[in-house]
């Protein structure tokens, strides 16, 4: 089959591992430590999918794309630069819509799957 559909229990994926305070002016509590593991990305690199997992702390949330989440385990706020909190916990689902402003903040060690549509590729 030249195009399997990719389930994420059976799907291996590419592994990565990032110091979020990696990135300059990002990190704004904490010291957050990602681990993805990425099951689609299109050849244009526009689409990607996967399983995310982070340890505590707050960031600027990166922009230019639209993001669909599901919680697997965790606790998370999103906050928008005018202070509105929106919590999120194991089993929630939410979109965060291209042009969000604001923060990730992970209240205790969250996973979740992802689909992401990223505008600065493709």
């Amino acid at each position: 089959m030249t195009n399997p559909v990719i389930g994420f229990a059976t799907h291996e994926g590419i592994r990565g591992e990032r110091r979020l305070a990696d990135l300059p002016d990002r990190v704004v509590e904490g010291d957050p430590h990602h681990v993805t593991v990425s099951h689609f990305n299109s050849p244009d690199g526009g689409m990607l999918s996967g399983t995310w997992t982070s340890t505590p702390g707050k960031w600027h949330a990166f922009q230019d794309r639209d993001e669909f989440c599901y919680i697997t385990e965790g606790h998370v706020q999103l906050i928008s630069e005018d202070g509105e909190i929106q919590e999120f916990r194991t089993g929630d689902a939410f979109q965060i819509p291209n042009g969000f402003r604001g923060f990730w903040n992970v209240i205790e060690t969250t996973t979740k799957h992802y689909v992401i549509r990223d505008y600065t590729k493709g």
